[in-house]
């Protein structure tokens, strides 16, 4: 227990797989999952680097996204486990386009029916007009310019040190960060443990956990499992949403 190994890994792939089956014939409704150790994948000689990515392979999914959704913030995530030296070199206009374009169609399957979304820049005061940085005008505004003329209604870049206030202040309805720590860091603040980690762009309902695998408190008896509630709450919701009906959880709603 509390231990890395490849056999824990491929066991973590196997049940991912398996859950992902079911979800794709229909046995199941939704899928709420437990954390992986990306370390454990890895020494099973697993190419992922977590559920998102293994998640897109597994449904075909042509571009799949994680927002962590919270009372107080929803927050898309543009890159995900990637190094942040090579954030920059990540952020194409094309995947911000897609970013933008997914996250404006699946938010209405959370209720939302005209979300206003926010981009949070990626350099300090989001560039401060090419002074600190170039991604900004070179990416994110021209990105942010052409989601508006599709009809996305969205805004920025702003600031990333301002622009989760005022989406918590009721201003926006969910961000989209450049990356990984942008913008888990606020969700986390505010609702660590609430929080719940949902993949868009994929044919199937797939939620988690906010939290990593946590093998130094293993067999303690001392582990929070608020967020794994939240997650099973959140997957029967949407199932609901989504289906108009439970195939065997209908007693948590």
């Amino acid at each position: 227990m509390g231990v890395l190994s490849a056999d824990a890994g491929r066991s973590a792939y196997t049940a991912i797989c398996d859950a992902v089956r079911d979800a794709m014939n229909g046995t199941v409704d939704a899928v709420a999952t437990a954390p992986i150790n990306k370390s454990a994948f890895a020494r099973a000689d697993l190419p992922w680097k977590g559920h998102t990515d293994l998640l897109a392979h597994l449904t075909g999914a042509p571009r799949a996204a994680m927002m962590f959704w919270s009372e107080p913030l929803k927050v898309v995530l543009a890159s995900v486990h990637v190094p942040l030296a090579e954030v920059s070199r990540t952020l194409t206009r094309e995947l911000v386009d897609d970013i933008i374009d997914l996250t404006a169609r699946e938010l209405p399957g959370f209720g939302m029916s005209a979300p206003r979304l926010a981009l949070a820049g990626l350099n300090p005061h989001a560039g401060e007009d090419g002074l600190i940085g170039s991604e900004e005008q070179r990416v994110l505004r021209p990105a942010v310019d052409a989601a508006c003329a599709r009809g996305v209604n969205i805004a920025g870049p702003f600031p990333g040190d301002t622009v989760f206030v005022r989406a918590v202040r009721g201003e926006f309805d969910a961000v989209i960060a450049c990356y990984h720590d942008q913008g888990l860091i606020p969700v986390k603040l505010l609702a660590f443990g609430a929080a719940v980690n949902v993949t868009l762009g994929l044919p199937i309902i797939r939620t988690s956990v906010d939290h990593g695998t946590a093998f130094d408190i293993a067999g303690k008896g001392i582990a929070d499992p608020s967020s794994m509630i939240e997650a099973t709450l959140l997957a029967a919701r949407l199932a609901v949403i989504r289906h108009g009906r439970l195939s065997s959880v209908s007693s948590l709603l």
